[in-house]
Parts: structure tokens; sequence; C-alpha cells
């Protein structure tokens, strides 16, 4: 029942769809073929084109100016005081550490200066500068962009009457 002929036969099936599969390999890596040739430079993808959508995006338009010492003037502890929950799971008001340094005493500080605190870099160079109100306020609007590699994960306090009472509360807590 298995003769010459069936063996035959066998073989060249299978080298046949072998050579299907080889061919179809080539076909396919030739039109689908990713390489960077007239493209731009070695390894380097350029765009094939662009969409014109139009005219280019208006610039962001910067927020009314905010009169910061008036903001920290009209400051109310007691709503600071809620405040200061968000800042509760990593710092305290007491002389203790927790994931961030501790917070008594922060308004007139200088900078970085909690002993046997881990500050990072960016935080560590603003060393001379004291945490005057003002510095608060700034740098609790947007921690990143006050020190770029902090290890505070706090997003930050977008409402200043939220920073200006925050500071209030801190104020109370030498």
């Amino acid at each position: 029942m298995f003769d010459t002929m069936t063996a035959t036969k066998t073989v060249g099936a299978v080298c046949g769809a072998l050579l299907v599969f080889l061919l179809g390999n080539w076909a396919a890596t030739s039109i689908y073929a990713m390489s960077s040739g007239g493209h731009g430079a070695e390894g380097e993808s350029t765009q094939a084109y662009t969409i014109d959508t139009g005219a280019a995006a208006p610039a962001a338009e910067a927020g009314p100016a905010i009169d910061v010492p008036a903001v920290l003037a009209a400051g109310d502890a007691a709503a600071g005081e809620k405040v200061f929950g968000k800042c509760k799971a990593c710092h305290s008001i007491e002389a203790k550490d927790g994931t961030g340094p501790h917070l008594n005493g922060v308004v007139g500080r200088p900078i970085a200066t909690v002993e046997g605190f881990a500050y990072s870099d960016s935080m560590a160079a603003h060393h001379p500068a004291v945490w005057d109100p003002e510095t608060l306020f700034h740098f609790l609007e947007n921690p990143k962009a006050f020190a770029a590699d902090t290890k505070m994960k706090f997003a930050g306090l977008p409402k200043p009457e939220d920073r200006a009472n925050l500071i209030a509360f801190l104020t109370q807590h030498p």
C-alpha cells in the first residue's frame, strides 16, 4: 500500500508547500518592509506625509495674575486644617518624619534642612532659600515645577485659596 509513487508524491507535496511558504514570505517582506531605504538616515523613521488641519493652535492663555500677598492675607487657618488632610498621608505637624518631612515650623525654615530626611537633588539645590509664605504658595501649586525630581508625588493645589489657607494653618504650627 505504501509504494515508491506514494512516497514521491508525499515528498513532492511537502517540498511544494515549503516552496509556497518561502515565496509567500519573500513577497510579504518585499511589500511590507520596514527598512529606511530612502526614508531618512539609517535607523531613523521619517513621516511620510502630514495633514494640514488649518491654522496653528492658539497659544494657551495665561490665567489672570494672582495678588499673592492679598490671597495669603485672606488665608483661613481653620479651612487650612481641612486642606492639610490631603497632606497627612505623608507629612505631620509634629517633629516626626513620615514619607515626607515634618511640617511644623516649615514657614520661615530654610529649604531642605530637616535633619535626617533624604531630599532630592533638585530640592536640596534650593537650600539657601527659606520657606516663606510666597515660596510655599508657588511650591504648593505645582511641586514638580519647583523641584523637578522631588520625591513628593502630590500634584499640587490648583486653587489659590486652598494654598493660602494651608499656609495660614502651617504658620500656626511653629
